[in-house]
């Protein structure tokens, strides 16, 4: 199944004629979460189920705090299981940007 054009936009690195089931990946959901409008967000619903959606943000550091909080409210998530909200993180990521 090839991906729809419209999330070209999202993977300017990545062939998306090409990529086949690479689209499937735990960094796809990742990068949608992060920057996905409400079109990808529908695409990321009927793709990937609320446990991959649950597995990513809890293994994966590469969201930012902001999109992690508003999923984990959107899909009932547990956010003290959330790798990028846990405090150690944060502080570290404030000691690099501080703001």
């Amino acid at each position: 199944m090839r991906p729809p054009k419209f999330l070209k936009k999202y993977f300017w690195d990545i062939d998306v004629k090409r990529s086949d089931g690479k689209l499937r990946s735990p960094d796809t959901l990742l990068r949608l979460l992060e920057y996905g409008d409400e079109k990808a967000m529908g695409w990321v619903k009927k793709n990937f189920t609320k446990r991959q959606i649950t597995d990513v943000l809890y293994r994966l550091r590469n969201i930012s705090p902001k999109s992690a909080n508003f999923w984990a409210l959107g899909f009932g998530i547990n956010r003290k299981k959330i790798l990028c909200l846990q405090k150690p993180y944060l502080k570290i990521r404030k000691k690099h940007w501080p703001y």
